[in-house]
């Protein structure tokens, strides 16, 4: 699907894409491409329930510094032209 932005600056995403991803996104600024993440209400809710026990136990500042991590070496790995997709 492509879109384009109006003058100023907002897309226009479908109803059906809203009724499946919902109404709040995050913007991801990558060094190739930027990438519209859904936000969920609870997002640390909906990560422990998307990964099932793999976050058990883990602290809310354990998950961020590990998403960081792993966003810092996808964004590296980007940028050296090494990338898996």
């Amino acid at each position: 699907m492509a879109t384009e932005t109006d003058d100023r600056g907002r897309i226009y995403l479908p109803k059906e894409l809203r009724d499946r991803h919902g109404e709040r996104f995050r913007v991801v600024d990558l060094p190739s491409r930027i990438v519209l993440v859904p936000v969920d209400d609870d997002p640390i809710q909906a990560v422990r329930e998307s990964a099932g026990p793999a976050f058990e136990g883990k602290s809310i500042d354990e998950l961020r510094d590990d998403a960081r991590t792993a966003i810092a070496e996808e964004s590296r790995r980007e940028t050296e032209g090494k990338t898996d997709t």
